[in-house]
């Protein structure tokens, strides 16, 4: 566990906390050009860091708005940020938005950031999801991008006929298992359906998502899936692909840097997640990173300083692309990464948008469907106990439906 403190119990005057949970090589490497950039515009105001692992944050977050609050806490938007807000411990920065300009240049992303009529974070980065897939291994095999899910289905059984792991994925951390979730549940019931579902609206043991859980076992059973998925973080999954072992990965474009240090950029490309049901809308999940200000804040004009600084349009622009991220001020530059440019695209023709599995459901549902999620990937046959004991944990949560 990574954690980087160097906040003393008195912080002067002029000193800004910001804690961070980018960890990962790339995002870290963007993060603290963004920071260099703001001490250098404000050289008055002194910023103290405190970065954390980017899991172990999830469960730091808790402790510290309610404890030592920082000034400044990366999250996410949407329900993962509503949580916070229902608890007063994030700050209406409404003001921001309307000083920086934010509700025309952000306003893409600004419903995300929303609670009854009140902003409560800023966005600094959005990105798709998708297959990302070794080209070069599809081209070897002739194999064409699948656009349905029979010809998904065939090309992973060619794959595998071939020596080659169709589908490479880490579970360790469980989110990765809840986009696939996301995203047949989306392909299959459409997305207010799913919606309901991450709202408690819908019961785990509703008959509409038999179809979802079917067409998961149809990659289990014969074993698409990298082996042993349980036991590898989703970092520790992209060794295969990368070094040519496994051929599809699904998961976010902040991939991309990783595939571009390795060398392996060139023999990649993406594909959106194919079509399952004719006629249902094709939604997509693009979840989106926030700063917030906690309620405990000490320095909240310095605070509200940062969050601007971060959303101006040349801010926006060289953290999307040293992250590869997407940025949510249109007056951003286009991006130039092809990944980029190919998501940009993808999301903008979607007919709906979802962040991700976790961000959108109760944090405590959450955690325990993507658990559950997990263990249906490893042991398929216990489908209707696992979706039972969700079901009344949803019923926990939410109440009697």
């Amino acid at each position: 566990m990574l954690i980087i403190l160097f906040t003393s119990t008195v912080v002067s005057a002029g000193t800004l906390v910001v804690n961070s949970n980018q960890s990962g090589e790339s995002s870290k490497a963007a993060f603290d050009a963004y920071v260099d950039a703001f001490r250098a515009a404000h050289p008055e105001v002194t910023v103290v860091v405190n970065e954390f692992e980017h899991e172990a944050y999830k469960t730091a977050i808790r402790n510290f708005l309610t404890a030592e609050a920082p000034d400044v806490a990366i999250w996410f938007a949407g329900n993962r940020m509503k949580f916070f807000v229902d608890q007063d411990l994030f700050q209406d920065v409404s003001d921001v938005w309307a000083d920086a300009g934010l509700n025309d240049s952000m306003a893409s992303t600004k419903g995300a950031l929303t609670v009854e009529g009140k902003q409560y974070g800023v966005p600094w980065g959005y990105y798709q999801w998708g297959v990302y897939y070794r080209k070069d291994l599809f081209d070897n095999l002739g194999l064409n991008v699948p656009r349905n899910w029979e010809e998904f289905k065939w090309v992973c059984a060619m794959l595998k006929k071939n020596g080659i792991t169709p589908i490479t994925i880490g579970t360790k951390y469980l989110w990765t298992a809840g986009g696939w979730f996301d995203y047949l549940n989306l392909r299959i019931n459409g997305y207010q359906f799913h919606m309901d579902l991450t709202a408690g609206k819908v019961s785990f043991e509703d008959p509409r998502l038999d179809a979802v859980f079917d067409h998961w076992r149809e990659l289990i059973d014969p074993g698409y899936f990298l082996e042993d998925h349980a036991s590898f973080s989703w970092q520790d999954a992209q060794a295969p692909q990368i070094n040519g072992e496994a051929a599809m990965y699904l998961i976010g474009n902040f991939y991309v840097p990783t595939l571009e240090s390795a060398g392996v950029v060139d023999k990649m490309d993406f594909f959106q997640f194919p079509t399952i049901i004719n006629g249902v809308g094709v939604a997509e999940d693009a979840p989106t990173d926030t700063m917030h200000i906690p309620s405990g804040a000490k320095n909240v004009e310095d605070a509200k300083k940062f969050l601007a600084f971060m959303s101006n349009a040349e801010a926006a622009t060289n953290w999307a692309k040293m992250a590869g991220m997407l940025s949510p001020n249109k007056n951003a530059d286009k991006p130039e990464n092809r990944f980029s440019v190919m998501g940009a695209k993808m999301l903008a023709a979607a007919d709906d948008i979802a962040q991700f599995w976790d961000r959108d459901a109760n944090p405590d549902m959450a955690s325990a469907s993507m658990e559950g999620f997990q263990e249906f990937m490893v042991k398929p046959d216990r489908e209707d106990k696992i979706r039972a004991r969700l079901e009344k944990e949803r019923e926990r949560i939410h109440g009697s439906l």
